[in-house]
Parts: C-alpha cells; sequence; structure tokens
C-alpha cells in the first residue's frame, strides 16, 4: 500500500487512544510526585482530529483552540497544579474550564514527565545550546526509565566563551522581556553545559557534582543564585559553574514542536490522522523591560574575590 493510500485509510482516534500515545512518548510514570499531569477535561471515548500544543493553559490559548476548532489542547503546564474547591466561571480557571467543556474540547497536561523524557523538554534545552541532545545524561536519573530524568547535562562540540553560548541562547529562544540574566565571567570558555528547563535552582548540588562549566534554567531566586556563585567564588572554587536565568516559559517553548512532531509520528504510526499545530499565543506573563540607568554592566565577583 503507498503512503498515499495509507493516508487514505487512516482513522481519527479517540482521546483515550491520544493519551495512549502521549504516555508513551512522556511517560506519566515520569511526574514527580507534587506534580499533576494527567487528562484534565474530556471523554475519552470523544473523537480528536485537530490538537493544539501550547506551554500554558491560559485564556488566549484557549482561544486560539476553540477559533482552530480543536478537540484537545495539550499544555506543559497543568490547569489545576494545587488544590481548588471550586471551578465556577467566575474565575479564570472554572471559565477555562467552562469554555473547554461546552465547546467539547479536552485538555492533557504533560508536565513533569515531558522535563524527563527523552525528545522533551530537557533536550529540547540544552540542543539550543549546541549539545547533542543524544550525548547527554539526566542531572537527576530516574530508576527505571533508561536515559530519562530531571535535566541535561552535555558537552559542547567546541568550547565557546560565556558570552558567546548567552548570545546563541538569545537568538534560539522565543523572546521575552527578560530575555537572559548572566552570572560569570563573558570571556570564559565553557565546554560543559548544564540545563533545566523551568525552575531549576533546586538542583544545585546536582550541577555542582557534574563539574558543568555553566548551567541554563529558569527562576532563579536571589539568595539561592548568590549562595551558588558564592560556592563558585569561594575557597578553592574556580568560579563554576557560571549562570544563565532564562524566562520560565521560553526554557520550555522550544519543546512544543518537538513534542508536536514526535506526537503526530506517532499516532500516525498507530493508523491515526490528526492534525497538529502549535500555539502562536506568547504565554509569558511579562510585557516589557526597563533597564535601570545606575546599573553597572561590570560582571561581579569574576576574579574569585567576595564584595
Amino acid at each position: 500500500m503507498t503512503s498515499e493510500a495509507q493516508a487514505q485509510h487512516r482513522s481519527t482516534p479517540t482521546l483515550a487512544q491520544v493519551v495512549d500515545a502521549a504516555d508513551s512518548l512522556w511517560p506519566f510514570r515520569l511526574q514527580e510526585d507534587w506534580d499533576a499531569s494527567g487528562l484534565i477535561t474530556g471523554r475519552p471515548d470523544q473523537p480528536v482530529r485537530r490538537v493544539l500544543v501550547a506551554v500554558d493553559p491560559v485564556a488566549p490559548v484557549i482561544a486560539e483552540a476553540l477559533q482552530r476548532q480543536a478537540d484537545l489542547v495539550i499544555t506543559h503546564h497543568p490547569l489545576l497544579l494545587r488544590g481548588a474547591t471550586s471551578v465556577a466561571a467566575d474565575g479564570f480557571k472554572g471559565q477555562v474550564i467552562h469554555d473547554l467543556i461546552e465547546n467539547r474540547c479536552a485538555l492533557l497536561a504533560c508536565h513533569t514527565n515531558a522535563d524527563s523524557a527523552r525528545r522533551g523538554v530537557s533536550d529540547a534545552l540544552i540542543a539550543a545550546t549546541g549539545v547533542n541532545p543524544d550525548d547527554a545524561v539526566p542531572l537527576v536519573p530516574d530508576d527505571t526509565y533508561p536515559n530519562a530524568g530531571l535535566g541535561r547535562v552535555g558537552a559542547l562540540p567546541r568550547s565557546v566563551s560565556l558570552r558567546e553560548l548567552a548570545q546563541r541562547l538569545t537568538t534560539n529562544l522565543p523572546g521575552t522581556a527578560q530575555g537572559l540574566r548572566i552570572a560569570g565571567d563573558p570571556d570564559r570558555m565553557i565546554t560543559t553545559v548544564a540545563v533545566c528547563g523551568g525552575a531549576g535552582d533546586s538542583l544545585f548540588d546536582r550541577v555542582r557534582a557534574t563539574g558543568a562549566d555553566v548551567y541554563i534554567t529558569a527562576d532563579l531566586r536571589h539568595h539561592l543564585a548568590s549562595e551558588a556563585r558564592e560556592h563558585a567564588l569561594g575557597p578553592g572554587g574556580d568560579g563554576t559553574p557560571a549562570l544563565i536565568d532564562a524566562a520560565h516559559a521560553a526554557s520550555e517553548a522550544l519543546w512544543l514542536p518537538w513534542g508536536a512532531e514526535d506526537l503526530q509520528r506517532a499516532l500516525a504510526a498507530r493508523g491515526f490522522d490528526v492534525e497538529i499545530s502549535v500555539s502562536d499565543v506568547r504565554t509569558d506573563p511579562w510585557d516589557f523591560r526597563v533597564a535601570s540607568p545606575n546599573s553597572d554592566p561590570t560582571p561581579h565577583h569574576i576574579t574569585g574575590e567576595s564584595s
């Protein structure tokens, strides 16, 4: 049978079948204990012809999905990560749920399971640095799935300065008001890169244990970032790791086209025909930035001396 004939014989999957395909790519068993990945709305037997993939289940994304007549929205972040006592439509989360249900559109979250899975968020982020994700290993390996786990660390094919690596990331990441915040000597040469999409300052000990020259993540809190730099520049320290702090949504958005492509391929292999697209909505919450006129552009602590 030709590929054209195969395409004509493909059928429409049910929501349960799409969720099963997603589980084969980003196993839900990989999610962290505190996470809420999985199906949020939708009947398992409803047909799925169109899917929209996005970072956040915010109102503009849902509006885009309904405009595209999507049957399913797959977001990285869960809508109901913490306990809720009401989903009444007078709140923004309740409104989202009502809009989805009333328009027979399902919602599926693939959060930390997609962070840890191969070809997930971590692999997409480290690929943006120039590291081959196939050669990277998890910062926190999973006990069950080979080569899966939170974060990644790997070597660049050619060492670059911290400044050049930051410029490369600025080009590859989606544009945001924040841009990148960087701590470290801009001329320091970088060979080994560690990454964690989203908020990753809980993994500093893991990063230090790898000897990575730089750690790229998002949502770095002041005290933890300060302590990490003091540790790097204190007695016996060599200044590593340098830090690159990206916008949270930007650090995860690189995975969306990968996820859409992989899910399309997985469903096609099962004989299903589904239209999958990536959302056009920028869900980063910040709109603009005003640089401080009194900021000192000279990097601090690049000599190992505390101030």
